[in-house]
């Protein structure tokens, strides 16, 4: 029987099939959300609605010649979409989905899981950078390098808002964080900042507008992935897909009291609140222009940094208070 639920949860829920299922599906989401937001209908034959319609581009790009350039360094360029792809699903393995059964609290969480989960989330940058600097192309080289700088730029503001929650319950396992708040509702507003410096940088992670910067088709053709096609290029946007639900995920895991109830709630909540930080990304999206990597830079370190270190103090004068 343990044998059978390590099976189902690894292949099953939360493992590869749904996590491809519900990122194709939150990728019309996003899509849909973003063309409404500025007056146009988005997908709309392939499925109902447009349904299909990531499903159909994967396919499509899966069945597409894959060409290795020349001059690259044919096993970096190959391995790093299946690095980065691997990180991701790894990453949504580690949700605390199933967190009041015995079961999920033996097999995917525990303590420290929560810095696991933060460096998984780091990986497919790397992959991105792997795979432009691999490509013996001067675009793809020069967006793998703004890849890089990008990271720089919000990865410590990134960590240092996931430490919030982490800090105020005492914890660094997701399951007890998750509890906590789900316990104590009336503390989630504390974390406000460090709530929204991670939905920021989760934009940015995800390479999104204002943050699209290592891509910048107007200027680098698409940055660190110009060279790549066919399946490398379908691994790719799946893996972006699927880095938006984990992402999503684990925010809603530590700022929004995580998914309570049975397998079915749990399920039904992971839905709802992942739907919410997508609404917040897709909004991001739809209204702000590309900024400079120079721009970034100085954002992240004048603004973000700062509100995230402001939290962190925020958290000790409560608990402090409460003590």
């Amino acid at each position: 029987m343990d044998l059978l639920k390590s099976l189902v949860h690894l292949f099953v829920y939360p493992g590869l099939l749904f996590l491809f299922v519900y990122s194709t599906f939150v990728e019309w989401v996003d899509r849909k959300l973003y063309a409404r937001f500025q007056n146009r209908r988005g997908p709309l034959y392939t499925g109902r609605s447009g349904l299909l319609q990531p499903i159909a581009d994967f396919v499509k790009l899966m069945a597409k010649e894959d060409i290795v350039p020349k001059g690259a360094d044919k096993a970096l360029f190959t391995a790093a979409p299946i690095i980065g792809l691997a990180a991701v699903l790894t990453a949504g393995l580690l949700l605390p989905l199933w967190h009041y059964t015995p079961f999920a609290e033996s097999a995917t969480s525990f303590r420290g899981d929560i810095i696991v989960m933060a460096y998984l989330l780091s990986l497919p940058t790397m992959a991105y950078f792997v795979a432009g600097w691999s490509s013996a192309s001067m675009f793809a080289s020069l967006g793998a390098v703004r890849a890089m700088t990008l990271l720089f730029s919000y990865e410590v503001p990134l960590f240092l808002a996931f430490l919030a929650p982490a800090m105020f319950t005492g914890s660094w396992r997701m399951a007890e964080i998750a509890q906590f708040y789900q316990a104590h509702p009336q503390f989630l507003p504390i974390n406000i900042i460090a709530f929204g410096v991670a939905i920021i940088a989760l934009q940015a992670k995800l390479e999104r507008l204002p943050f699209d910067i290592p891509e910048a088709e107007t200027e680098i053709v698409g940055g660190p992935l110009t060279e790549v096609s066919g399946r490398k290029l379908a691994m790719f946007r799946l893996l972006v897909d699927i880095q938006m639900v984990v992402g999503a995920g684990f925010i809603a895991t530590l700022f929004l009291g995580g998914f309570p109830g049975g397998l079915i709630m749990a399920l039904i909540w992971f839905v709802i609140k992942t739907m919410f930080v997508v609404f917040i990304l897709s909004l991001i999206r739809s209204t702000v222009a590309r900024i400079r990597i120079d721009q970034m830079v100085r954002f992240s370190w004048s603004y973000l940094a700062p509100l995230a270190i402001l939290q962190q103090l925020i958290i000790v004068l409560v608990r402090g208070f409460m003590q």
